[in-house]
């Protein structure tokens, strides 16, 4: 086949958690193991930092590659979704996994695949973990997909786990209260272990630290030993215990929610053992992690003139992230390009957004989205008003049309609104 007929067999034949939703999602590992002993089990044949949490997970497992990659190493990183391509998924120092390879895998293992039916999202794990075997990598950053105990990334046994912090999101498949979803997450502490959770929540804690106890494995909240004094409008000095481990240093992901995902990574560095990390490193990687991984969509500036911002952040703790963080700008009036997936809070989201604001509602090219007819339709409800379009570019062409120089366009609410701007 060719590279778009082996996506094509992927997509169609394999269900997708980010097409159609929870019916993609496989609540335990029996596919992933199966699959795994039938490639010859590569998880075992590299080392690994796993990376769980509702929000912050892909920060934190891009920055933990670029700092990796800046001290020499050979670094392997896997996360989802992609924005633009399945390639993005599976990436060595940065560079995407070849077409030919990808090719080659679904061609070699496809009898395999048609007997076990694994979701795509099974496969494309199995797929990565094969890739980093034969590529030999020094270290993977392996990105939970969704939860962290039934994950099908959780066969892995890695150096340090991450856990970024514990928000609504997926209720209908993690649990319906903050233990019970942390609970989930909490599934990828292992045996003595060292975990890291970035953000400390008492609502919480005990979820992490009976696991972790059960486990005997060493816990660290990463927010009670660094944090983050700004020095300047973009430079901020890393402080540990009260004294600054790393000055004036200038993150090139700008997000104002960096500055809680930041601590953990330091913290994993502490627990890491075997590799060798300079204060050089560990600058360079956080300021070029863009440049090192191709990490897109997290808070990023499109164009000026007028400013337009976009950013992945879909849940209500990652928009009213986002919300705080426009409210730092200067500017006349504001655009904002939004649409969503129908399986998340609608109701509590829209009440975060600004009723100021012009609307733009949207709709990106795939089952799961919500109509934006229907999203128009919602935010009037809670005072919000806008035009509602069949398309993300369409509604980023609008509102380009409509804003003057000294306004702000920001586009959002959902991965796959910000995957499908053409300039991204």
């Amino acid at each position: 086949m060719t590279y778009q007929e082996t996506l094509t067999y992927l997509y169609n034949n394999l269900p997708m958690f980010q097409r159609v939703g929870p019916m993609a999602y496989k609540a335990d590992l029996g596919n992933i193991i199966v699959l795994e002993e039938e490639i010859g089990n590569p998880h075992k044949q590299f080392k690994s930092i796993h990376v769980a949490g509702t929000n912050g997970k892909g920060s934190t497992s891009h920055m933990l590659a670029s700092v990796l990659q800046e001290a020499g190493y050979n670094v392997g990183l896997y996360t989802s979704p992609h924005l633009k391509s399945f390639t993005e998924r599976i990436r060595v120092n940065g560079q995407p996994i070849e077409e030919e390879t990808i090719i080659s895998f679904v061609d070699k293992f496809m009898p395999l695949i048609e007997r076990v039916k694994p979701s795509f999202f099974e496969i494309t794990v199995a797929m990565a973990f094969d890739y980093f075997a034969f590529k030999k990598v020094d270290i993977a950053i392996i990105e939970v997909g969704l939860g962290g105990r039934l994950d099908s990334t959780n066969i892995i046994t890695p150096e340090v786990s991450v856990i970024t912090n514990i928000g609504w999101d997926h209720q209908m498949l993690l649990g319906d209260t903050l233990p019970k979803i942390a609970f989930e997450k909490a599934g990828i502490i292992k045996h003595r272990v060292p975990v890291v959770i970035s953000q400390k929540q008492k609502e919480v804690a005990s979820v992490f630290e009976e696991k972790s106890a059960k486990e005997n494995a060493p816990l660290t909240y990463a927010s009670d030993v660094y944090t983050m004094e700004q020095a300047s409008p973009d430079r901020f000095n890393v402080i540990r215990n009260n004294e600054i481990v790393l000055e004036g240093l200038k993150p090139d992901l700008k997000g104002d929610y960096q500055q809680f995902n930041i601590p953990g990574v330091f913290q994993v560095f502490d627990f890491l053992k075997g590799f060798t990390l300079s204060e050089k490193a560990i600058r360079l990687g956080l300021e070029n992690v863009i440049k090192n991984t191709g990490l897109k969509g997290r808070w990023q500036e499109l164009s000026q003139f007028p400013t337009v911002i976009c950013d992945t952040g879909h849940n209500e703790d990652g928009v009213r992230f986002i919300m705080n963080q426009l409210n730092s700008y200067s500017f006349n009036k504001l655009h904002i390009v939004w649409g969503m997936v129908a399986d998340k809070s609608l109701k509590e989201v829209l009440d975060l957004l600004p009723k100021h604001a012009i609307y733009y509602f949207c709709k990106a090219s795939i089952p799961r989205a919500l109509d934006a007819n229907e999203l128009k339709q919602s935010a009037l409800l809670v005072g919000l008003n806008g035009n509602s379009y069949n398309s993300v570019q369409l509604a980023v062409n609008a509102a380009r049309e409509n804003a003057k120089p000294d306004d702000l366009i920001f586009i959002g609410g959902s991965t796959f609104v910000v995957a499908e701007i053409d300039d991204l």
